[in-house]
């Protein structure tokens, strides 16, 4: 039995329980919005009821034994799913990849800059996947430029980096990602604060 419908809104399709005459079952779980339940009865006693209310017979558990049905407006229903959907979204925490690559000759100032832009995407709760490229005779000093990779990394661990990946060479390029470490970033701001309060 389908116990989910593919209804039409505007161009794409959203998904709804069985409805009214739709449920093909013998009898239900008959369950209301408040707190008065009719337990275990016949699908034509629920129609009755649903008749009588004025109300939808909702399928909500189609797989529990017997099935469970809600009497309520259908409308009604359908606004709460909407708000508890949006609800979960909002507690969502979308953790996105940010790159960030180097040069092995790369100067001080650039260095610092892009130092920078890491702390900001990790105290934000980003990833960062790091990249020091490099191009025709600084493929002979690759291992120098894995050093002053794991040094470049150090100073990111020391504002809140966590590595998730230890750095691999992968063809003309060493690669790592950092992930934020929650609880070192938490006592980094705990710190600052502190420290603001004392000047």
């Amino acid at each position: 039995m389908e116990a989910i419908i593919k209804e039409r809104k505007g161009l794409g399709k959203i998904d709804r329980p069985l409805l009214n005459d739709e449920i093909r079952i013998q009898e239900c779980r008959l369950a209301t919005e408040g707190e008065e339940q009719y337990g275990v009865v016949s699908m034509e006693r629920a129609r009755q009821l649903s008749y009588e209310t004025g109300l939808d017979l909702i399928l909500i558990a189609p797989t529990a034994n017997p099935p469970v049905v809600k009497l309520m407006d259908y409308g009604k229903y359908k606004y709460i799913q909407q708000k508890k959907v949006q609800e979960a979204k909002k507690k969502q925490v979308v953790i996105q990849l940010k790159e960030i690559q180097f040069r092995p000759n790369i100067e001080t100032h650039d260095l610092g800059v892009k130092l920078k832009k890491i702390n900001q995407f990790i105290i934000e709760g980003d990833k960062v996947k790091m990249v020091m490229q490099f191009r025709g005779r600084e493929m002979a000093y690759m291992d120098q430029g894995m050093v002053k990779f794991h040094d470049i990394i150090t100073k990111v661990i020391e504002f809140g980096g966590l590595i998730e990946s230890e750095p691999k060479k992968l063809g003309n390029r060493i690669i790592t990602i950092v992930a934020p470490d929650k609880k070192k970033i938490g006592e980094l701001q705990k710190l600052k604060e502190t420290k603001s309060e004392v000047l």
